[in-house]
């Protein structure tokens, strides 16, 4: 049988590894799930884990970044499906504040993930994600669709809003209403953006 690549084992043993600690991480928490959950789920030994990441925050960092990878991609789907780039742009808004309904966002991304990696203005991926939302901003400015206003700014106070209300939803007593309140109040937010000939 000829030798797997190094590179091919080393990544294969990582995916065991986040996947073990995603199902962990999901199911009870950071906090109550354990070094045996991860390994035995993954059928490897400690000695894997901490030599792939260190230890269990850089683990709980590896799997919070697998997650907003995907939701990164689900949001590009959502944007790309719209008829125009403002309804993309709003579409977009919504589906990132109505993912804090799903029970695995809720627990590892918007509870675990300030208590054990702090800020979420500060987490890796933020920079990207204002640079893109500030270039957005600045293409539906060019069409005439949105007043001139500085985009950076603006994604600044966007990515905030939305950040804070999936943060809302994730705590509130009835999540489901809590978003439908989140939306009405994000959607009515980012009509006053609209230059007059738009908003009429």
């Amino acid at each position: 049988m000829a030798h797997r690549p190094r590179a091919e084992m080393i990544a294969e043993t990582r995916a065991k590894l986040v996947s073990a600690a995603r199902a962990a991480f999901g199911k009870v928490g950071y906090a109550e799930a354990s070094m045996d959950d991860f390994t035995a789920g993954a059928g490897l030994t400690r000695g894997a884990l901490y030599h792939h990441f260190g230890d269990k925050k850089g683990l709980f960092r590896a799997v919070l970044g697998e997650i907003n990878s995907e939701m990164i991609v689900r949001l590009n789907e959502v944007s790309r499906k719209a008829p125009t780039r403002w309804q993309g742009f709003v579409d977009e808004c919504v589906a990132y504040v109505e993912m804090a309904l799903e029970p695995e966002i809720q627990r590892i991304v918007l509870c675990d993930g300030p208590a054990v990696l702090g800020d979420p203005t500060q987490w890796p991926g933020q920079d990207d994600c204002i640079r893109v939302m500030s270039r957005n901003l600045q293409k539906l400015m060019d069409e005439g669709t949105i007043i001139e206003i500085d985009p950076v700014a603006v994604a600044h106070q966007i990515n905030g809003a939305t950040l804070y209300a999936s943060f809302f939803i994730a705590n509130a007593a009835d999540p489901r209403e809590a978003s439908r309140k989140s939306v009405e109040a994000l959607k009515l937010m980012l009509g006053g953006l609209l230059s007059k000939s738009e908003a009429h």
